[in-house]
């Protein structure tokens, strides 16, 4: 067999020749603008050779600082095709650990949406290593460089470039792109994907088991091009054909309403977070959204309450997925096996999903024995395979990275047919009485409400039993609820010692950088004495 290499630039020029019709339409706010895979592969051209005049002549780090539009789509194929390395610099981490990672990975150029200048300016002087921030859909006049610097506009420097371009021959191994870690602990820690590891995980999110995305799909990537490579979705919408619908800055419910009217996309993917947005958005303004063939929720566990509302009301299936920016990160997806329905199946649809073949799956437990796949033995996941992190970037972690598997951090059960359920994470999971309680568990019920838009559980100190649960709840807008009603509402539906004594109504659950509840802060709240704790 010939041994040819998994090369980006490949991808870059097999989407804009076979698939050069298919579409990219960013969101204005009002309308989109278009632009086809054809006209990609040609701007990709010429912002390889704009970035070569800069001094990106190896594998030079390049950050991106942008929305999910066109211009960061053709950075996201230019990048690495041309042999450099993509750096998607997350737009909302805290100031201080956005100047570590962009001197961490020793960035040389950043590309900058002009609606973030006044974001990225603040940090700019502090990142020691850049040398050129290039200036897209804005005004580079607006920002204020230190010495050092230079500042470009990305029309600018495209404008006259050859629109072909002597891809190199690349090495499937080397590095292709990175994303930090969201750093809720610690430093964030630096996740280089390769070309090959990429390709792969392309691969397995167009396969029949996984998302199913084909050339007559048209995917409304949501989840962030800034975080965890954006689910995979822009390089396996270039592999199939896909057509991709960007939303740009634009992600509030309201707008993604219209985004949805407009465009009409089959497919989309977001954290849950944004799916209850779009539902409680809905069902005060309803409209039909039955195009969507499928949503996928990843991120953090989906309430089953939600993935019930989307299909019984709005005809749309909401499959659920595990992940992480060290699995690339597709880790499982919740696809019933065949012939399974009913009840039956969305009890499969409730799990985080089965493990494709090229990710293999232990649960390890705390004194580091393997537990059976069993559906009951509960464990650390561990995984390993080709597109799953073997260490950080300039950071060991031997904590993190255990004989030759990556420690999730999450804890959970496997069923014998390969089926993952999270429990928890580790850090979250609350030891009451010398017992387990899972937080995710309690969140999923309270949520079941129909006055309840967020629940967020964390366990609290107890003289007695070492931890017991505390509830932060967010009422829907033009509901009531006291928290006696939720203790009887759960009354049925969690085991009488897991009944929640501690409830605090809070206006928002905070949430991390990508959107996922932040627990951390919740306890720092209660420990400052900043919730109002009703205790029964």
């Amino acid at each position: 067999m010939q041994d040819d290499q998994l090369s980006l630039a490949y991808l870059l020029q097999y989407g804009a020749r076979l698939h050069a019709n298919a579409e990219v339409a960013t969101w204005t706010g009002s309308g989109t603008r278009k632009s086809t895979f054809a006209q990609v592969g040609k701007r990709s051209a010429q912002l390889a050779h704009a970035l070569r005049s800069l001094g990106v002549t190896g594998d030079q780090r390049v950050g991106t600082f942008m929305w999910n539009n066109t211009e960061h789509l053709e950075c996201y194929m230019a990048i690495p095709a041309m042999g450099a390395v993509l750096h998607t610099l997350n737009i909302r981490l805290f100031p201080e650990q956005l100047v570590y990672v962009a001197n961490h990975a020793e960035d040389h150029v950043v590309i900058v949406d002009g609606s973030l200048i006044p974001l990225f300016a603040k940090q700019l002087p502090e990142m020691k290593t850049v040398k050129h921030v290039v200036v897209a859909n804005g005004d580079p006049a607006s920002l204020e460089a230190p010495s050092g610097v230079t500042v470009h506009s990305y029309e600018e420097l495209l404008s006259g470039r050859p629109e072909t371009f002597d891809w190199p021959e690349i090495d499937e191994r080397s590095a292709a792109a990175m994303c930090y870690t969201s750093g809720t602990t610690g430093d964030p820690k630096g996740v280089v994907y390769s070309h090959r590891s990429i390709w792969l995980h392309s691969m397995q999110i167009c396969m029949s088991n996984t998302m199913r995305l084909s050339d007559e799909d048209r995917a409304l990537v949501i989840v962030p091009m800034f975080h965890a490579m954006s689910w995979g979705m822009p390089y396996a919408g270039f592999m199939v054909g896909a057509s991709m619908v960007l939303p740009d800055r634009f992600l509030q419910p309201g707008p993604i309403a219209e985004i949805l009217a407009a465009e009409k996309p089959t497919f989309a993917g977001a954290v849950p977070t944004i799916w209850q947005g779009l539902l409680q958005h809905l069902d005060a303004n309803p409209q039909d959204i039955s195009h969507l063939r499928e949503v996928v929720v990843g991120g953090s566990a989906a309430p089953p309450a939600m993935m019930h509302a989307f299909e019984e009301r709005y005809n749309v299936p909401v499959l659920h997925a595990w992940g992480m920016t060290e699995t690339s990160p597709m880790g499982s997806v919740a696809r019933p096996p065949a012939g399974v329905t009913g009840q039956q199946a969305w009890e499969y649809r409730y799990t985080q999903g089965r493990f494709p073949a090229n990710v293999k799956a232990r649960l390890v437990d705390d004194d580091g024995n393997e537990v059976p796949w069993d559906g009951k033995s509960v464990g650390e996941l561990e995984v390993k395979g080709p597109w799953i992190a073997g260490s950080y970037y300039g950071d060991a972690d031997p904590e993190k990275f255990h004989d030759g598997w990556l420690r999730t951090g999450d804890v959970g059960k496997i069923t014998p047919d390969g089926y993952l359920t999270l429990t928890d994470r580790a850090k979250d999971v609350i030891k009451s009485g010398g017992e387990w309680i899972s937080s995710v568990d309690l969140e999923n019920a309270v949520m079941a409400h129909p006055a309840v838009a967020e629940a967020a559980v964390i366990g609290i100190p107890d003289e007695k039993w070492d931890e017991r649960p505390l509830v932060a709840v967010v009422v829907r807008e033009g509901r009531q609820v006291t928290a006696e009603e939720l203790r009887e509402f759960l009354a049925d539906k969690v085991a009488k010692w897991q009944l929640p004594e501690n409830w605090t109504f809070v206006e928002e659950v905070p949430k991390t950088s990508v959107g996922k509840f932040d627990k951390k802060r919740l306890r720092s709240a209660h420990a400052d004495g900043k919730l109002d704790v009703i205790h029964f």
